[in-house]
């Protein structure tokens, strides 16, 4: 006989199955939505960015001309003397103290690692792609070099403008770390990038055989009205042409420290005359004389501009963590019982202008389009490929394996987030005023941003996306 209480026995195994079947649909839908939210959560913060370069593209057309490129190089000046030390100043200086400053020391570090792994990988692309011999160096560089100043700015103010953002309420702590890495990568520009972007001593004489030095030496002047010089160029130097000097575009150190017998020496400075422009020293007289390596290297360091060091981003760095790490100055400066506190809201309420007015900027650069470059489509793509695409991909390794030996910060996403955002930029805009300086692979060069900063706007998506999912799941 067949009860009702048989009767439910029998259909319980297949409610229970329906039950675990509606369960695991109903997890995978709420994986699905998470998913999707962190690709929107991903994707949003370069389409603000993107929106804002697209409005800067589109009004400095030359059928718009709403912003010309004479206003496009102001509004570059503003960024690079006003927004970005604003910028920098009032979100590093209430953060930084004594032990923060200790417990961030792997933040200037990790900017060299990415710098050498960057070079390996810019050694090896040199190798497989085989540029002209003269851009060797330049195709190490830009692959080691990348951009850690407005463009993480700039995407850690977009991810913290949206409420939403998974980093809470210590997300604006990106913008100090951000801002605490900026004298490493000056230092190492305006030294070691400096002297690597001389021109090779061999191109050197072929370009200038059969001519008077004079010519090299006798640089024409700036006009301020000058147009010619592209955006790319004076993005993040404005002013680059002033800098020049009559040395500035001779290989130095190659001519100082290679003792070639067949290369003619008629076209390239000589030595000794370098060392009689230079201040004399005890040292070089009687028994107490400089050996000649030592003397070599001083001529090469005095040579070396380190009065550009002094940038005005630098300086709000600098200015910051000293004030930061002060206690007594620290409260007369920030907070919002401090009696200086009006001026630093007032810095603070400038700084709101950086990110749009250098994605405006990265709008008109774009619109110039590439300039020419010998470089060769190869060597231009395995460029690309190794800085926007292998380079982060290495700094996930990297940053992963200094989480695991208890180098990073505990517990905070943003602090790795900075981090892994230091391999995944493009190469840095002031490589551009760096070769135009040293008068060396400046089209190609150019070319090089141009098509990176194209690419990197996709790179930087997919790789925000992926950092994001890691720091749930990984770190």
């Amino acid at each position: 006989m067949v009860t009702p209480l048989n009767l439910h026995l029998n259909y319980l195994p297949l409610e229970l199955d329906c039950c675990s079947f509606l369960q695991e649909k109903m997890e995978l839908w709420d994986k699905n939505m998470k998913t999707t939210e962190v690709v929107f959560e991903a994707v949003l913060p370069v389409l603000k960015l993107l929106s804002m370069a697209l409005i800067g593209l589109l009004l400095s057309h030359p059928k718009i001309q709403m912003i010309p490129k004479p206003t496009l190089r102001l509004l570059s000046k503003l960024v690079f003397f006003l927004f970005w030390p604003c910028l920098i100043f009032t979100h590093l200086g209430p953060v930084i103290s004594v032990k923060k400053f200790i417990q961030w020391w792997f933040v200037p570090i990790n900017v060299v690692i990415s710098t050498a792994v960057g070079s390996v990988l810019g050694f090896f692309v040199a190798l497989i792609c085989r540029p002209p011999p003269e851009f060797f160096r330049l195709t190490v560089i830009m692959t080691a070099f990348g951009n850690t100043g407005n463009i993480p700015l700039a995407v850690v103010s977009s991810v913290c403008h949206n409420e939403d953002n998974p980093f809470g309420g210590t997300c604006y702590d990106g913008i100090a770390y951000a801002g605490f890495s900026q004298w490493v990568s000056v230092v190492l520009v305006y030294t070691l990038i400096y002297h690597m972007m001389e021109p090779p001593l061999e191109y050197y004489e072929v370009i200038e055989e059969g001519t008077e030095i004079e010519e090299l030496t006798d640089l024409p002047t700036r006009n301020e009205n000058d147009l010619s010089t592209p955006l790319l160029i004076e993005a993040e130097w404005t002013g680059i042409e002033d800098q020049r000097t009559e040395h500035c575009q001779t290989p130095l150190v190659a001519t100082i420290f290679n003792s070639i017998s067949d290369v003619s020496q008629s076209n390239i400075p000589d030595i000794e005359s370098i060392r009689e422009e230079m201040p004399s020293s005890p040292r070089s007289y009687g028994c107490l004389a400089e050996p000649k390596v030592v003397r070599k290297i001083r001529i090469v360091v005095e040579r070396t501009p380190i009065n550009q060091i002094l940038q005005p981003p630098l300086i709000a760095t600098v200015l910051a963590i000293v004030i930061g790490i002060i206690p007594q100055i620290k409260a007369t400066v920030f907070g919002s019982d401090a009696p200086l506190d009006f001026i630093t809201d007032s810095l603070a309420m400038i700084s709101d202008g950086m990110v749009p007015a250098v994605m405006l900027v990265l709008g008109g650069m774009l619109w110039e389009g590439p300039n020419e470059s010998k470089l060769g489509l190869r060597t231009t793509i395995g460029i690309v490929v190794a800085r926007l695409l292998i380079l982060p991909l290495a700094g996930i390794g990297i940053i992963y394996l200094a989480d695991k030996w208890n180098c990073l910060i505990a517990d905070d996403s943003m602090y790795r987030f900075v981090l892994l955002m230091q391999y995944a930029t493009p190469s840095a805009i002031l490589l551009g005023a760096i070769a135009s300086l040293r008068g060396y692979a400046v089209g190609e060069a150019s070319a090089l941003l141009f098509w990176q900063h194209v690419f990197g706007l996709v790179s930087i998506s997919v790789y925000i996306f992926i950092y994001f999912k890691l720091l749930v799941n990984l770190f």
